[in-house]
């Protein structure tokens, strides 16, 4: 009789346990439910050149050469090209008052590409200063580029961690609404409709770049001013 009522006893437990397994399964948010699609925004998009007027800019407007730069913020080769080269090209030419230097999403190779374009735009609707921070501090902590690596969490615990004079609040309203997705998808048809197949791609004075080596670039940038 007693081993009868322990063998209950276990069989009850293991079912509680396999039930509250089930459960959590059941209820575990699929990281993908949190991301954004394009086919969510139906605006219709007509291209009508860079929109330079809505895009993130440093520099002088007097400048003589304008770069915009199309970039996915989980691209390695971007990253790559932010670390090594940005502030060498701030320094020697944004800073100086010889270029004008802007950034335009190319948010291609997931989903969580275009919620990372879609921060980066609620960041510049809050200031365009700030805009430049985060996108060196993204690039910084860029995560693997074969997982999903942008999640909303991830995203609003970078900035709320790393960077000061941000509405947190409205920051976060943004990502959950998927706010600016128009915006990150309409810089994505602008490129594309202009040659940009890979990223990061620049365009000097509205010319493309076929080229990301910066010495290339700088040899670009030096003939425009001449």
């Amino acid at each position: 009789m007693r081993s009868k009522k322990l063998f209950i006893l276990s069989a009850a437990i293991f079912l509680i346990g396999a039930m509250a397994i089930l459960l959590a399964f059941i209820n575990k948010e699929d990281p993908l439910d949190t991301l954004p699609n394009y086919t969510l925004d139906r605006e219709k998009i007509v291209v009508h050149g860079f929109n330079y007027d809505n895009q993130p800019v440093l520099g002088s407007s007097q400048a003589k050469v304008k770069i915009i730069e199309f970039a996915d913020f989980k691209c390695p080769a971007c990253r790559n090209w932010s670390l090594e080269h940005f502030q060498t090209l701030k320094r020697d030419y944004i800073d100086t008052g010889k270029v004008q230097f802007y950034f335009a999403n190319y948010a291609f190779l997931d989903r969580d590409s275009y919620l990372a374009g879609i921060a980066g735009e609620a960041i510049y609707n809050q200031s365009n200063e700030k805009f430049w921070e985060f996108y060196e501090l993204l690039y910084q902590n860029q995560g693997d580029p074969t997982t999903i690596w942008a999640t909303p969490t991830f995203l609003v615990d970078l900035v709320q961690n790393n960077m000061e004079g941000i509405d947190i609040d409205l920051f976060k309203k943004h990502l959950q609404n998927f706010d600016y997705l128009h915006q990150v998808k309409e810089d994505y048809k602008i490129g594309g409709y202009y040659g940009v197949n890979g990223t990061p791609t620049f365009f000097i004075n509205d010319q493309i770049v076929r080229t990301s080596s910066y010495e290339d670039l700088v040899k670009q940038i030096d003939a425009a001013l001449e």
